[in-house]
C-alpha cells in the first residue's frame, strides 16, 4: 500500500540563521515531519501561499496537519485584544483557515495541533480563552519559554480521540489559551484536569476531524497521529 501524502503547515520567519545564510525562511520544527513519517505517512512541508490556492493544495494530499504557533488574532472570532495575547500574523491565520476550509469541504482528513486546536475552532465560529489563569508553575499548561510542561489529559470514551487514545496518558504542552466557546458541530473529546478542553472533534459521521491542544510531535507517543494516517490511508 503506498504511504498517504500528508502536508503539514509551514510559517514564515525573518530573518533565519543557518550555515553563512541569514534570510526570511519557511520554517517548522522536525518533530512534526518525524512523527508523520513514523506513522506511516509521507510528509510534504506546506509554505505559506495564498488563501485561494488552499484549495489546490489540499486536493493533492491524503491528509493534512495544522501545526502549532502564535495566538489567534482575536478579531477573527469578534473579541477584543487582551494584554496577554500575543502580536497578530495575519497572513497566517488567513492561510491556515483557508487549508482547513478546503479540508472540511472535500472530507480530506484533519490533524490540528495547538494553534491547529484553535483555529479550527475558530473556523467553526468558536471563541477561545485568550489567557488561562496563572498558577504556580507556569499555569500547568506551559513550562518556561522555550520549554515543554505536561499534564494529564483524560479522553472522552465514544470519540474519535478515545479510539486512538483510550486511556488517560501525560501529555507535552505548551500553550496560554484554549478553546472556550465551541464552533459548530466541535465535541469536546479530551480535557485536562482543570477542566480545559484539551481535544476537539467532528462526529465521524462528517469525517475524520480531529484536533488537541497539547503537542504529539515534542514526545514518543505515535498514537494521535497513526490516527490521522490510518484515516488518509482509507480515503
Amino acid at each position: 500500500m503506498t504511504e498517504p501524502l500528508i502536508g503539514i503547515s509551514t510559517y514564515l520567519e525573518d530573518p533565519v540563521r543557518w550555515g553563512v545564510w541569514r534570510m526570511p525562511a519557511a520554517v517548522l520544527p522536525v518533530g512534526y515531519h518525524r512523527l508523520v513519517q513514523r506513522a506511516g505517512g509521507l510528509a510534504a512541508l506546506l509554505p505559506p501561499g495564498a488563501p485561494a490556492a488552499a484549495d489546490a493544495v489540499v486536493a493533492r494530499l491524503d491528509g493534512l496537519v495544522i501545526s502549532g504557533g502564535p495566538d489567534v488574532d482575536p478579531a477573527r472570532y469578534g473579541a477584543e485584544r487582551r494584554p496577554e495575547t500575543g502580536p497578530p500574523t495575519p497572513e497566517r491565520d488567513a492561510w491556515e483557515l483557508a487549508l482547513i476550509g478546503a479540508a472540511l469541504d472535500r472530507g480530506t482528513p484533519l490533524l490540528g495541533i495547538c494553534r491547529g486546536l484553535q483555529l479550527l475552532n475558530v473556523a467553526l465560529g468558536g471563541t477561545l480563552v485568550q489567557h488561562l489563569p496563572d498558577v504556580v508553575g507556569h499555569g500547568g499548561h506551559s513550562g518556561p519559554p522555550g520549554v515543554f510542561a505536561r499534564h494529564g489529559v483524560k479522553p472522552v470514551p465514544g470519540t474519535m480521540l478515545a479510539a486512538a487514545l483510550p486511556e488517560e496518558v501525560s501529555v507535552p504542552t505548551f500553550h496560554h489559551q484554549a478553546a472556550d466557546r465551541l464552533g459548530t458541530g466541535l465535541v469536546p473529546s479530551a480535557y485536562a484536569e482543570d477542566g480545559t478542553v484539551e481535544a476537539v472533534e467532528l462526529p465521524e459521521a462528517r469525517g475524520f476531524a480531529l484536533a488537541v491542544q497539547w503537542h504529539p510531535e515534542a514526545g514518543d507517543d505515535v498514537r494521535v497521529m497513526s490516527a490521522l494516517v490510518g484515516a488518509a490511508a482509507a480515503g
